[in-house]
């Protein structure tokens, strides 16, 4: 006895462990009204749905056992019964609250799970756009169809469970008979189960009404297209007609059961299900393929055109791709003069030369400075002011935590005392100094460079996926300076408090960790920080939104924000088609590398909007949501079912608006969708002779989709370079190039999220990427160079292919990477170029393209290719470290050029100990800033 009630208070304990700790979560981040919307909702409707299917089941179990017949004179089949009914008899009312109890728990648990369904219907905004077959508004498809058909599920399901139990108390009772002679069923139990019967039908009649609008968001499968939504002749033909005399055969019949209140017979409802069944198979089956087979198929095109071109147009206004525009464009370039060409080369596009993609592991052998910081697989491109102060790509990434390189993992060590990562390091995009390393514009720990004063810890990022106790007697680690170790207490207020007993109890059940409960480490002041990925956060506080699978760092006002990307979905736009998110979303970046997640991976919808932007600090894990899509209904009807949850978009700051861009997951989803949906003619799609296809990555041998990259460059209708989101169309099963496309991805431009589509005439053969790479493999002078660049143990690795529209041609740059023996890093070695049928493949990107274009450019900007000499001082100290610095960059050059390849292991140590003077050169001048400092304090002194 002792151990069962321990048992479950301990059950009790572990239920209320969950939901408690869920609360003060939702509390610490100031969304509480997130979570007591949703649970007063679940609640709601698990009573209300619970109590109905209870009510529905208990009652007529109760009216079958009140309508029993007399048992004076029972059959051999009821008297072998009787048992069982003197065996329940006792407890008739406990079984009656038993078997109520379990349906309704049951249902009720199901219909909990049903709140974005509830949410939506009673909050519903008109999207005031009418369907064009039913000229409904598309609300009562997106909100109010889901919410009926489960209201219809959920009557199907309490029927049919009152109708099994009704019958069994009948047969149990003797009301009704399988083997005795006589009657099968008295006249009370016929009555009522006709009425359960007549019920169902009437449902069926209601599902046959619904089934006519949802022939409007019906998926099919079609040649024209893949997830074919919305009615086709057939649909509008056949089966609306057919779904409507169904509808009336139903109603006829549920009345014909109803009629046996009065008839007690079975024979007409009988007749009538079965005419209702016929009639279901020959109306509702075998005349639509009548009609499909001898009316479409012989005029198909004719007979589909209408319906094809009421889909074009819902599945373009649904996936927000109906302004995009296509121009015609040559693929050749007119222009001969190749001073000119090379000019427009450099401002055509800030060629990125830094891909985020492969040089992770530079950055983190250059910048990580202690094992237990990291880098993510994939950094992220953003726009900074360079010193002259024009924006530049850049590539940047957070030196966040790494639990993996703690000196030793314990449990004080992996929750207190390494608690968070340090600081930004970023590089130009389009330089690279002499030996092939980034040039950092933000480096060095703590971080340091243009990026100026902000708060550098991170305890917040994609890297930090496990718990972190902070603020309490335990210091934690800071960071190292000159090899000492810098200790910190949190300060930034998030977090769960750990000074209550209760809350301790409860996080070490829900953590598996008693050591919670009891250790020393914790005391007043602890706060325990978890679900600390910036995509975690946002998910939580606005579970309605589908979360953008890549959220990339920003530094807005002195503040490291995580910048996220949220999106409203919808599954019932009538006549969209659906795509399936994980699918569309999926490139060999996801594909390769677990940083980058797919969103929803199984998620259909037919509408989406990028209708949120989310930010959460780096540091003290604050989640803000602004509305991005002011016209979204999706979002205005979440707005009202949580209101104050999501800021205005006026609320964003003008430091915040300049890091927002065109997120990669909608841009991946509409190039998905315009490889067919480009086309506005109904007898084009049908014909499938413009079909295009996202090539593969031609820089590795996955097979999966190129993935889409961003940088600054021009379309042949801008005046300057836009930072924009770019990709490559092929033709379906070809390789050469069919269209390119690009989205002005600026946030602060006019031309946000302006789609522009340049197609290449079908007459002619362009390149495509994959044409374009093995071009690059097999040119007899780069595959020896290349050869060579594999020398030893070394790696070549390819970069981002970039495609650029050059004065009516395509322009394409690729960087060329090389891992060296030992370290295995890419450092950047050589850059290929080719523009109509001419490459290159030089040290540089401006060496390759003055050999691509035979001339060098009118007006040249010399790179920044790092430190060559050593800046003079008057401070003997700082001078000696910087001779020191000279030295060891000269001997680094010196390990590059060995004659039998380079020798990375004495590069390495050249790296090290530039380094150490740099670091030696700095302290000094510090020291120095310090003396004069203190000095002229004194001098003031004098002179008071």
């Amino acid at each position: 006895m002792t151990l069962g009630v321990l048992a479950v208070l301990g059950m009790a304990f572990t239920m209320f462990a969950g939901f408690w700790t869920d609360w003060l979560w939702y509390r610490s981040v100031h969304y509480s009204s997130v979570f007591t919307t949703m649970l007063w909702t679940k609640i709601g409707l698990f009573f209300v749905f619970g109590l109905l299917m209870a009510a529905a089941v208990g009652l007529n179990i109760w009216l079958a056992h009140r309508l029993r017949p007399p048992l004076s004179a029972m059959s051999m089949e009821q008297q072998s019964l009787d048992r069982y009914r003197m065996g329940i008899a006792p407890y008739k009312k406990w079984l009656l609250l038993a078997v109520t109890a379990v349906v309704g728990l049951i249902a009720g648990a199901s219909a909990s799970g049903q709140w974005r369904l509830w949410l939506m219907w009673v909050n519903g905004v008109p999207f005031h756009q009418k369907d064009p077959q039913f000229h409904l508004d598309v609300a009562f498809y997106a909100f109010d169809l889901p919410w009926y058909r489960f209201l219809l599920a959920f009557g199907f399901a309490a029927t049919i469970l009152s109708l099994i139990a009704a019958a069994l108390t009948h047969y149990l009772y003797g009301g009704l008979r399988v083997t005795s002679p006589g009657a099968r069923a008295t006249a009370a139990a016929t009555g009522h189960l006709s009425v359960l019967l007549g019920v169902f039908v009437a449902l069926k009649a209601v599902a046959y009404w619904l089934d006519r609008y949802g022939l409007a968001v019906k998926s099919s499968d079609f040649k024209a297209t893949d997830n074919w939504t919305g009615l086709r002749y057939v649909d509008a033909n056949a089966y609306l007609p057919a779904k409507t005399i169904l509808f009336c055969i139903a109603v006829i019949c549920a009345l014909l059961f109803f009629a046996t209140l009065w008839r007690r017979t079975w024979q007409l409802p009988v007749i009538g299900f079965g005419l209702m069944v016929l009639s279901a198979v020959l109306i509702g089956g075998l005349y639509p393929a009548i009609v499909q087979k001898f009316q479409v198929q012989p005029n198909e095109q004719a007979k589909e055109a209408p319906y094809v071109q009421k889909n074009l147009k819902a599945t373009r206004d649904a996936y927000d791709i109906d302004d995009t525009e296509v121009t015609e464009y040559a693929g050749k370039s007119p222009t001969t003069d190749m001073t000119k060409l090379r000019d427009d080369a450099d401002d055509a596009a800030s060629l990125r030369i830094m891909d985020p993609n492969v040089v992770s592991p530079t950055f983190q052998v250059l910048q990580q400075m202690k094992n237990y910081y990291g880098f993510p697989a994939n950094l992220d491109v953003d726009r900074y002011p360079a010193k002259d102060g024009k924006e530049q790509d850049t590539v940047l990434g957070l030196r966040e935590l790494n639990l993996s390189g703690v000196p030793k993992n314990n449990w004080i060590n992996d929750h207190f005392r390494y608690t968070h990562g340090y600081g930004v390091v970023a590089a130009k995009g389009t330089e690279a100094t002499r030996n092939g390393e980034p040039v950092f514009t933000e480096y060095d720990l703590p971080s340091q460079g243009d990026l100026g004063t902000y708060e550098q810890r991170v305890y917040y990022g994609e890297k930090t996926t496990t718990y972190s106790i902070v603020g309490g007697p335990q210091k934690e680690i800071d960071y190292s300076d000159n090899d000492q170790e810098k200790t910190t207490s949190y300060r930034g207020g998030s977090g769960v408090n750990l000074d209550n007993p209760v809350n301790r109890a409860a996080y070490a059940v829900a953590f598996n960790e008693p050591q919670i409960l009891y250790s020393g480490a914790i005391g007043k002041g602890s706060r325990i920080l978890y679900n600390r990925t910036p995509k975690e956060r946002v998910e939580a506080v606005a579970p309605w939104l589908t979360i953008d699978g890549d959220a990339y760092p920003a530094v807005v006002n002195h503040r490291i924000q995580w910048i996220v990307d949220a999106y409203t979905t919808s599954n019932g736009y009538p006549y969209s088609s659906r795509t399936t998110l994980g699918d569309t979303t999926a490139d060999s970046l996801t594909a390769n590398n677990n940083s980058r997640t797919v969103v929803a991976q199984q998620n259909q919808v037919n509408y989406i909007r990028n209708s949120v932007k989310a930010t959460v600090d780096a540091y003290t894990g604050d989640v803000k949501l602004y509305e991005w899509d002011t016209k979204d209904p999706v979002l205005k009807t979440w707005m009202k079912a949580f209101p104050g949850t999501v800021k205005p978009k006026s609320a964003i700051s003008q430091a915040l608006l300049d890091h927002l861009r065109y997120p990669q997951d909608l841009f991946k989803v509409q190039r998905e969708l315009l490889t067919r949906y480009h086309v506005t003619n109904a007898q084009t799609f049908l014909t499938g002779s413009e079909v295009w296809q996202v090539p593969d990555d031609p820089t590795n041998k996955s097979g999966d989709a190129v993935p889409p990259y961003y940088l600054s460059m021009k379309m042949p209708d801008q005046s300057e370079q836009a930072f924009s989101l770019s990709t490559t169309f092929t033709p379906n099963g070809r390789y050469n190039l069919s269209a390119f496309m690009s989205v002005d991805a600026e946030a602060g431009s006019g031309d946000y999220g302006r789609i522009r589509i340049l197609k290449l005439p079908t007459s002619t053969n362009v390149d495509g990427p994959k044409q374009v790479q093995s071009q690059f493999n097999s040119e007899q002078d780069i595959a020896a160079a290349i050869k060579l660049l594999k020398g030893g143990d070394s790696e070549v690795e390819y970069g981002n292919l970039l495609t650029v529209p050059l004065d009516g041609g395509l322009l394409y740059a690729e960087p060329v990477y090389v891992r060296g023996s030992g370290l295995k890093y890419p450092l950047l070695r050589k850059v290929l170029v080719t523009f109509e049928g001419r490459t290159a493949f030089e040290n540089t990107l401006g060496e390759a393209l003055d050999k691509v274009f035979g001339t060098k450019p009118t007006t040249t900007t010399p790179p920044d290719t790092g430190t060559t000499k050593p800046p003079q001082s008057n401070n003997p100290t700082v001078q000696q470290a910087l001779n020191d610095a000279q030295k060891a960059f000269d001997a680094g050059q010196e390990a590059l050029k060995k004659a039998d390849g380079p020798d990375w292991d004495a590069y390495a140590k050249a790296q090290q100990e530039l380094r150490d003077a740099l670091k030696r050169a700095q302290d000094a001048q510090s020291k120095a800033a310090d003396k004069n400092k203190g000095g002229d304090k004194n001098s003031d002194k004098s002179g008071s």
